[in-house]
């Protein structure tokens, strides 16, 4: 019943713009779905193909946004107006206006928290790092991060550097025959062998000992008798802390 709903709403949004907020909620859009949605009900003065648009991210001013071919976005904010207008205008008695365009060319990734503003045209061919704030041009190639966003790399550099780190990984092999940026099917695997090359190879859930704090014996362990008998908290936090944690290994 609720996938039949969830086809329902997906439906009447992609066809008609209808229950946008519901359509985000429930149906949970991947990026590429969502990008489609805004290309035929956002406004925008224009999408391009190949991009990705995550739901969370907030666009004030579709209208002046334009969007070029394989441009993808975390969650970020891409502003095009100054929200101080009104209240200037009112303060000085003045009619002011402050709009402006966000021109994103081809090849361009806008990373998590980072924000827009007005004005600003980027790339081609670029990277905005995770929590820049973009107040001017990002010229073609650069990579720029901070606050304000500043150029701190080259991309085709990052890309030579990233290649020759992902030929090194365990699972290179299965990086090379992977179709696209992401598949279902191998998922799973990939992150098996990239939990165990982080972390070695734990042991499973079950396996692992719980802390001798939260265990039970009849008579109580022995960390269980000495915690007692100590009353201050710089003795306890001592106690503690020259005790073996328990693994679970053998």
């Amino acid at each position: 019943m609720v996938s039949l709903f969830k086809k329902i709403v997906r439906r009447l949004a992609m066809r008609y713009g209808k229950f946008s907020r519901l359509y985000r909620l429930l149906c949970q859009p991947r990026g590429e779905e969502y990008v489609e949605y805004l290309r035929r009900h956002g406004n925008f003065y224009s999408i391009g193909e190949h991009c990705s648009i995550l739901p969370t991210t907030v666009f004030t001013d579709p209208a002046y946004v334009r969007i070029g071919h394989n441009v993808h976005f975390s969650s970020c904010t891409l502003i095009g107006h100054d929200g101080s207008i009104a209240m200037l205008n009112r303060a000085y008695n003045v009619k002011l206006d402050s709009v402006g365009k966000i021109d994103i060319r081809d090849h361009v990734f806008i990373g998590f928290n980072a924000i827009i503003l007005p004005e600003v045209t980027i790339g081609p061919n670029a990277i905005v790092a995770a929590g820049a704030v973009v107040t001017k041009d990002v010229a073609e190639g650069n990579i720029v991060a901070g606050v304000p966003a500043q150029p701190i790399g080259r991309v085709e550099d990052f890309v030579k550097k990233l290649h020759a780190k992902t030929q090194t990984l365990p699972w290179a092999d299965l990086i090379n025959r992977r179709e696209g940026s992401f598949a279902p099917e191998i998922e799973p695997q990939l992150i098996k062998l990239r939990v165990s090359h982080f972390y070695g190879n734990p042991p499973e859930v079950s396996e692992v000992s719980a802390p001798v704090w939260e265990s039970s014996p009849s008579k109580g362990s022995s960390l269980d008798l000495e915690y007692d008998r100590h009353k201050s908290i710089e003795e306890r936090s001592s106690l503690l802390q020259s005790q073996p944690f328990p693994t679970g290994q053998s």
